[in-house]
């Protein structure tokens, strides 16, 4: 059975083409009622690893509010930008989506806390990347259909999720890439295609805009601070100009709308010329590019690492938040070397399985993908129910 084309009729030169897909790993039959694209944005949302999500950090541990976002309001974020971006492109929507909602379901309990604890436990065994393990997931750690591991995504799926901030060095690449990438040739030296540049794309969209809300909410920050980036500055201006004194909540929602809105439009502008100049035509222009096609003004692009770097100094590397984030790691390693050295202390399913592998390194990246799995929330209960103390994370 052929499965249904794009949702969107009109794509441009250079844009993936759902009837045009690579196909999947394990053969399967066509959809009658979507496109295969549209098949594995569904096949990603009723994922195990995507629902944990609702429970892991972006920045702040779910349990200081309920308005901050959390690893899957982020996603969900960045999904919603992503897809508008590719309507703005006549690109194909669908795949552009599939990789935003999967680009994170790799992540650790804890946000980087958690990775930077994996990473250094797993050293020796080959470090952990939480773009590897979001690979991982899909291809390998759901257990949903009979004939196979993982979620069966397509060819495009998997490349975008893998290659979306770039091609893979291989002296750099992951582990579990490099191992995958021997039975399913990613093109790791290439680049991605369109519809996965803007999901990266949109990601730093959301995060810078959405980080400026929660250290605000945090008291991390103040709107007069905001002052100092230039990005913000002439927005923060603007508004006053027009508005007079607004409440601090509809001031903020106003500027991370019209920021949103100004890095939108320019990522639009600058992508469609770039793609005009360089006289894209196919997926495969767009693959052997030599760089990302999708891409900010320069004038843009230094005005959002102007942003990145007061929200690094103000909000991600604060007293506070460094001191929460240390003791998120110092659980995380708890429990790793704790499962390691008493496989009894696991749930039933996984000791058998560790107890199954055939030497230290397969049993020890069994228990990292168990560790990197939890939640916040089931992580602390974890580390509560195996541990006298548990750190207070305030």
């Amino acid at each position: 059975m052929t499965e249904l084309g794009s949702s969107f009729g009109n794509l441009r030169a250079g844009a993936a083409v759902a009837s045009e897909s690579q196909g999947r790993l394990f053969h399967e039959d066509g959809c009658r009622m979507r496109s295969p694209y549209q098949r594995d944005r569904d096949r990603i949302i009723h994922s195990t690893a995507f629902r944990r999500l609702t429970h892991k950090t972006q920045v702040f541990i779910y349990y200081e509010g309920d308005h901050y976002r959390t690893r899957l309001t982020h996603t969900l974020e960045v999904a919603q930008i992503a897809r508008s971006l590719a309507r703005m492109l006549q690109l194909d929507e669908d795949l552009t989506e599939a990789v935003a909602l999967a680009h994170d379901l790799g992540h650790s309990p804890f946000g980087h806390a958690g990775e930077r604890a994996l990473n250094r436990v797993m050293k020796v065994f080959g470090g952990f990347d939480h773009n590897a393990q979001s690979l991982k997931h899909v291809t390998l750690l759901e257990h949903k259909y009979p004939l196979f591991d993982g979620l069966n995504l397509s060819y495009e799926c998997l490349e975008g999720i893998v290659k979306h901030n770039g091609p893979l060095i291989s002296a750099f690449t992951p582990c579990y890439i490099s191992q995958f990438n021997e039975t399913y040739d990613l093109g790791l030296s290439t680049y991605a295609l369109l519809e996965a540049q803007v999901a990266a794309l949109a990601d730093d969209i959301a995060y810078s805009n959405h980080d400026i809300d929660d250290g605000l909410r945090a008291g991390l920050i103040v709107p007069n601070d905001l002052e100092t980036v230039p990005l913000t500055k002439e927005l923060l201006h603007d508004i006053r100009r027009i508005y007079g004194n607004l409440p601090v909540g509809r001031l903020v929602y106003e500027l991370n709308r019209r920021l949103i809105t100004a890095m939108v439009e320019d990522m639009n502008k600058t992508t469609s010329q770039r793609l005009l100049n360089q006289q894209i035509e196919s997926v495969d222009d767009v693959r052997c590019a030599g760089e990302a096609l999708v891409q900010f003004s320069p004038a843009m692009s230094q005005g959002i690492k102007e942003l990145r770097a007061f929200l690094f100094n103000s909000v991600y590397r604060d007293d506070w938040v460094m001191k929460v984030m240390g003791r998120a790691e110092e659980i995380v390693t708890d429990l790793f070397e704790k499962y390691r050295n008493n496989t009894e202390a696991l749930p039933h399913e996984w000791q058998e399985a560790v107890l199954a592998q055939p030497d230290e390194t397969g049993r020890a990246v069994l228990i990292c993908d168990f560790v990197a799995g939890m939640t916040d929330r089931y992580a602390l209960l974890e580390h509560r129910r195996l541990f006298d103390a548990t750190p207070e994370l305030r």
